[in-house]
């Protein structure tokens, strides 16, 4: 490949996509911390934040500011480099994961026709599998690095319940590619909008519901937040770190949670997609428009879900986070997983 035969357009395209997708993330995790604290309190009958601006709606700024200014220590006992490394690479993955996903259908701009969606690959479900897979590099680097006793076990922990929970997942998510033929997320948000198609969630009730419960484990969320467990660890896996070196942890797991809702939305609930109305009667501009909105309110409906269950359930004992995951998941995935097929091969059969 030389240089002239490079599409420049398109590579100037697919950068301002990725710049606004990342910072919408940012954003919209930055505010999710916001929220949560207002779902705490609405839960637990109290204000919340409501000092910094207007109804307390400056107070993720404030937060912000807080982390940054605060003072930077690294332990003389850590391993610098990769003290360093572990936030930076539990950030990066988070947001590597919105590469396949895709946001809407596509813009009409300039005489060119631009799609809401970074890389189309058709492994996009493997791509996710392996980019989650790196954050748990992120927890366990930054706990071993730590030199910490307590940092070290929440890593630990981290790291299996990652391990035990990937496996029910990916079970889980084998019945929906039996279904949809493909790894493709476009693909299967495009046979979800198909005339006469129901969502995967219709199809794979109880796939999506493993899948949903792992998720929350995979992003550490009560009650499976044992890696941060503060009354068992002192503060989990990053005790050891302050400044915006924490806040990259704690920014993370909302990104992770936003990435989260935004794949089950595209895996079971038809991604983009508004019920009850053809998008192909509409302008393709503003169908774009609405297929962003509509994503985004799933998301943001998954996230209350989320924050819902983080306030109403206690934290499980590791012994029932194992048994859950390995004698029930599992088992139910495979379940699922062989009714599924031998329900394609009757219908195929028939």
């Amino acid at each position: 490949m030389t240089l002239l035969s490079i599409d420049w357009l398109l590579l100037i395209e697919k950068l301002i996509l990725i710049a606004i997708i990342v910072f919408a993330s940012l954003g919209i995790a930055l505010y999710t911390t916001f929220a949560e604290r207002k779902v705490a309190a609405i839960l637990q009958d109290r204000p919340g934040p409501n000092r910094a601006g207007p109804f307390g709606l400056l107070q993720p700024f404030a937060d912000g500011l807080k982390l940054i200014m605060k003072e930077e220590i690294i332990p003389s006992s850590a391993s610098k480099f990769l003290f360093i490394l572990g936030p930076g690479l539990a950030m990066t993955a988070a947001l590597m994961t919105c590469a396949v996903i895709p946001w809407s259908s596509h813009v009409e701009l300039f005489d060119r026709k631009i799609d809401l969606q970074i890389a189309d690959i058709n492994i996009g479900i493997l791509y996710v599998f392996g980019v989650v897979s790196l954050g748990v590099y992120g927890i366990m680097i930054g706990g071993w690095a730590s030199n910490n006793k307590f940092s070290l076990m929440a890593a630990l922990r981290g790291a299996s319940q990652a391990i035990s929970y990937e496996l029910a997942m990916g079970i889980s998510l084998i019945a929906v590619l039996m279904i949809s033929g493909s790894l493709s997320l476009k693909t299967m948000v495009d046979q979800q909008m198909a005339p006469g198609q129901l969502w995967n969630v219709a199809y794979q009730p109880l796939g999506f519901l493993i899948f949903f419960i792992c998720a929350m484990a995979e992003c550490n969320r009560t009650p499976f937040d044992l890696p941060e467990a503060e009354n068992e660890l002192n503060f989990g896996y990053h005790q050891e770190y302050s400044s915006m070196k924490l806040g990259f942890y704690l920014f993370s797991e909302y990104v992770n949670m936003i990435m989260s809702s935004a794949i089950m939305a595209s895996l079971f609930f038809g991604g983009f997609d508004i019920p009850f109305l053809d998008e192909r009667t509409l302008a393709p501009n503003i169908a774009a428009i609405l297929g962003v909105a509509a994503l985004l309110t799933k998301i943001v409906i998954f996230i209350f879900v989320f924050m819902w269950i983080r306030w109403t359930i206690p934290r499980f004992r590791y012994d029932q986070l194992m048994n859950l995951g390995w004698k029930t998941l599992i088992p139910l995935a495979l379940f699922n997983m062989l009714v599924t097929g031998a329900f394609i091969l009757w219908r195929q059969g028939g």
